[in-house]
């Protein structure tokens, strides 16, 4: 399921067909990708296959099921298809490539399944675009996390009880913007404010004071940019930051950590 629909739930109930409760535990909570492992005591049940969400085509026909708006409309079924692929949205502060479909998509949808004609999941429902993300009217624009990303994170949980390959440089910071570049004469980009010892950062040299203006050659302007081009990498593979230290450009090679 979403790590956001069980949050600040320690013991969330699952209702199986025939309306039979299980309290649940969580065996694996990963917020950064929204995703979490629940189990019930049960048997009997047959598990549903993955497919390959990495050959998806545009105009594909899928189904989503849930419980929109509650349980009063349990096991509702909508259609659609799949209407993007590899869609960088920010939720929550949260960078994520996701699936676009245009199947309806709706509060207490949120951890249900995004299934091909297959019958196999190629994604987890999670969120849908409202009128929040706009003044217009938005209609039939959901999101799923793909099937063969939710697999391993799924795997990596069961085994090891977090993520692996999580990217993490080890730095606090804030965002240097236009009108603080004004103010204080300084670069628009992102100003460490402190840095992790024996970090990814620290064994690389930055130092707090640093201002981080282009990753791997590319400009940024805020920290988002930053974690976006730092998320396009795994833990043990290197990228290349641009920084300004009293008023001096340079440029370092660092190898990212793993975040546990």
């Amino acid at each position: 399921t979403n790590s956001h629909a069980i949050s600040g739930d320690e013991n969330p109930e699952i209702t199986l067909n025939g309306n039979q409760p299980y309290t649940a535990t969580v065996s694996g909570n990963d917020e950064s990708t929204d995703l979490a492992r629940l189990k019930i005591d049960a048997e009997g049940l047959n598990a549903i296959e993955f497919g390959d969400s990495d050959e998806l085509k545009l105009g594909e026909s899928v189904i989503a099921i849930g419980n929109p708006l509650g349980f009063e409309l349990m096991d509702t079924v909508t259609s659609g298809i799949v209407s993007g692929i590899n869609r960088q949205i920010s939720i929550n502060d949260k960078s994520m490539t996701l699936l676009q479909t245009d199947a309806a998509i709706n509060s207490g949808n949120s951890g249900g399944p995004l299934i091909n004609k297959y019958g196999q999941v190629i994604g987890i429902n999670s969120s849908k675009m409202s009128a929040s993300y706009s003044e217009t009217s938005i209609e039939g624009i959901g999101f799923a996390i793909p099937s063969n990303e939710t697999a391993k994170i799924v795997d990596d949980i069961m085994e090891y009880g977090y993520v692996t390959g999580k990217p993490q440089l080890g730095i606090s910071c804030q965002d240097v913007t236009e009108t603080i570049s004004k103010m204080y004469n300084l670069p628009i980009g992102v100003y460490i404010t402190a840095v992790t010892d024996d970090s990814a950062a620290d064994k690389a040299g930055l130092q707090s004071g640093d201002i981080i203006i282009k990753v791997d050659g590319e400009d940024i302007t805020n920290y988002e940019e930053l974690k976006a081009k730092k998320n396009e990498h795994k833990a043990g593979e290197s990228l290349e930051l641009t920084y300004v230290r009293s008023g001096n450009e340079d440029t370092v090679t660092v190898t990212l950590d793993e975040a546990v």
